[in-house]
């Protein structure tokens, strides 16, 4: 990719995005309210553990079924359609929990807001990859930047809306909010790039090794992230943090990726997101081995190294799809990407707390950072094979 656009377009093109970066943290907004008040919602309405475990599995769950079978459709010409159904049955969620009592009434609301972010999320990121090319990596930064900000400013705005005004005032805010988008969205123009029908589009992605690298190297990424967000706390607590201190943590380690990301995004377009992606998940890798044994005050300080290092792989290896995906099949490779990183999370975040009750910390985290490795290691050799097949293909 070039590097060579003048400052002024350059500074006009990341500015046309503003909107959809501004969309991307208000549809991670809903994620993270959720989350927060899962244990409210479990003493208010007699749930248990596991039934708050379906409810959050539910939204997790249906984001990934969209991704998959949904993202390749933005590619055919109607991303703009698709962001406007995503946000409206994310508003009909939000909605939704505004009056659920039933278990089945709150599975049923998260079913939908999974169903309607997993549909905006790809459409999004097809436009931002689209409209300005010669810069996927800074504004692939900035999307991630903003996308994390949501997902930290919504457990804050949930809180303080539930203290205040009691556990449904979070959920009207944010079903209202959606909707107020909604009317704004309508403005937007999203079409960018080439958009055409094709067949078996899934399968052509995951037969070329470049994609195949990109998705491995995610699949290191993503264990260690959910890992992270089931086991983070359960081992601080264990080491004697209070309460406070363990939030404190949660949020510092998001600080760094908000920051950074954009400056990863742009170092992977630069130097390429699979040279990028393999440093930062080494440096990953050793702190999550470091997690099973180190003690409390030195592993807060190695999680932020470890939130350095995801500032560039999170990015990274959204550019590494990007550039190894087809210009008609952007949305679906976003998608595929966000598929993965949803059920290796949760896949990880289920098997991680079971080994860590009956394993122990070291057993769990240098699991973690073997798996790390060995997905790692996938996706050097499969970008190899990339490189080589590309040379072989390269005109004399």
């Amino acid at each position: 990719m070039k590097h060579d656009q003048p400052d002024g377009g350059r500074l006009e093109a990341s500015r046309g995005l503003t909107p959809f970066f501004l969309l991307t943290a208000v549809m991670s907004l809903g994620y993270g309210s959720v989350y927060t008040l899962l244990a409210q919602i479990r003493d208010r309405f007699g749930f248990t553990d596991s039934q708050v475990g379906l409810i959050a599995f539910a939204g997790l769950g249906m984001g990934f079924v969209a991704q998959v079978f949904l993202a390749r459709y933005a590619d055919r010409g109607h991303a703009p359609a698709m962001v406007r159904l995503g946000i409206l049955m994310a508003a009909l969620g939000m909605t939704w929990t505004v009056f659920a009592t039933e278990l089945w009434q709150w599975v049923a609301a998260r079913l939908l807001l999974g169903l309607g972010s997993g549909t905006v999320g790809p459409a999004v990121r097809r436009v931002v990859i689209a409209r300005d090319p010669e810069n996927v990596g800074s504004n692939l930064g900035r999307q991630a930047s903003f996308d994390v900000a949501g997902f930290v400013l919504g457990p804050l705005l949930a809180a303080g809306l539930a203290e205040i005004f009691g556990l449904r005032a979070p959920f009207v805010v944010l079903a209202v909010t959606y909707l107020c988008v909604l009317v704004v969205v309508g403005r937007l123009d999203m079409h960018a790039g080439l958009e055409q029908r094709t067949q078996r589009v899934l399968r052509s992605l995951l037969s070329a090794p470049a994609m195949q690298a990109a998705l491995f190297a995610s699949i290191a990424f993503y264990a260690t992230i959910g890992m992270f967000e089931a086991l983070w706390s359960l081992l601080l607590e264990d080491l004697g943090a209070e309460t406070w201190l363990v939030g404190v943590t949660l949020s510092l380690f998001t600080v760094p990726m908000a920051v950074l990301a954009p400056l990863g995004g742009r170092t992977a377009q630069r130097r390429g997101p699979m040279r990028v992606v393999t440093i930062s998940i080494i440096v990953a890798t050793a702190c999550t081995l470091s997690y099973g044994f180190l003690p409390l005050w030195v592993i807060i300080f190695i999680s932020a190294l470890h939130a350095v290092a995801a500032s560039f792989t999170l990015p990274g290896n959204q550019v590494a799809v990007a550039m190894s995906t087809p210009p008609v099949h952007l949305a679906a490779g976003q998608g595929l990407l966000g598929a993965v990183g949803l059920a290796v999370a949760g896949l990880m975040a289920l098997g991680g707390g079971q080994l860590y009750e009956s394993a122990g910390r070291d057993v769990a985290f240098s699991a973690t950072a073997g798996f790390m490795l060995v997905f790692l290691v996938l996706a050097r050799m499969r970008a190899h094979a990339s490189s080589k097949a590309a040379v072989a293909t390269a005109p004399a």
